[in-house]
């Protein structure tokens, strides 16, 4: 610990003896370097430890980006964090040429892909509620090989006679499928009012058409949701 505090007192993260526009320059070079060497999303604590008091982390992370546009990598806000990722434009590239998705360890049939689903939106949730929802009863295999992947884990116990655990989803999942939070899954209630989301069809295994109402923008384009919770990459 001690070994650990010296280190930090004679790293320099004001670097006052620099011209501004240098130091802004190293703080931005910084930043990208954490996060590249980073398997995981990096929060804005953690980068808050080699930059100025002062710097603003967002106005340095819109200027990596703006250096990015046009490489086949990019820095996504994810699972209240950063992280560089492959551009999905070059999938099928990387798929050709290593013959692997970039999550083909971490592939998902289409059952589990739902029960994630019904996860995601309906947590805390017990494995019995999970099947009432599905209409059939939910495996342990299937939450084990969804807990073993890391895409959820036990929540609180439920106040239902036996206290049976509920699940929750995790951070992994978050970064996973590109949610920088939960608010980021589209509005459920909404997307059942306006008729895109049909009961039958999710019963039947059948993928959901979904309009993208998270950030508001209304827009005509479609993304296949529950096709995202299988690993196409």
């Amino acid at each position: 610990m001690a070994r650990r505090s010296q280190t930090q007192d004679l790293f320099d993260t004001e670097l006052a003896e620099m011209p501004p526009e240098l130091r802004w320059r190293e703080w931005m070079g910084r930043v990208e370097a954490v996060i590249f060497a980073s398997p995981e999303p990096v929060g804005r604590e953690v980068l808050a430890r080699v930059v100025g008091r002062d710097c603003s982390i967002d106005l340095l992370i819109d200027d990596i980006r703006a250096e990015l546009r046009g490489r086949p990598y990019e820095l996504v806000s994810v699972a209240g964090g950063w992280q560089h990722r492959t551009k999905k434009t070059f999938a099928l590239t990387i798929r050709t040429a290593t013959g692997l998705g970039a999550h083909a360890d971490k592939a998902l049939s289409q059952s589990e892909s739902l029960v994630l689903l019904c996860i995601g939106y309906f947590q805390p949730i017990t494995r019995a509620e999970l099947g009432q929802v599905l209409g059939k009863a939910v495996s342990r295999d299937t939450i084990g090989h969804l807990r073993k992947l890391g895409f959820i884990a036990a929540g609180p116990r439920s106040p239902q006679p036996g206290a049976p655990y509920t699940y929750v989803t995790t951070s992994a999942f978050l970064s996973r499928f590109g949610f920088e939070t939960l608010r980021d899954l589209p509005d459920f209630e909404m997307l059942e009012d306006a008729g895109l989301l049909s009961k039958d069809r999710l019963l039947a295994g059948d993928g959901l058409s979904l309009l993208p109402v998270a950030n508001g923008a209304g827009t005509a384009d479609q993304v296949d949701l529950a096709g995202a919770f299988v690993d196409d990459e």
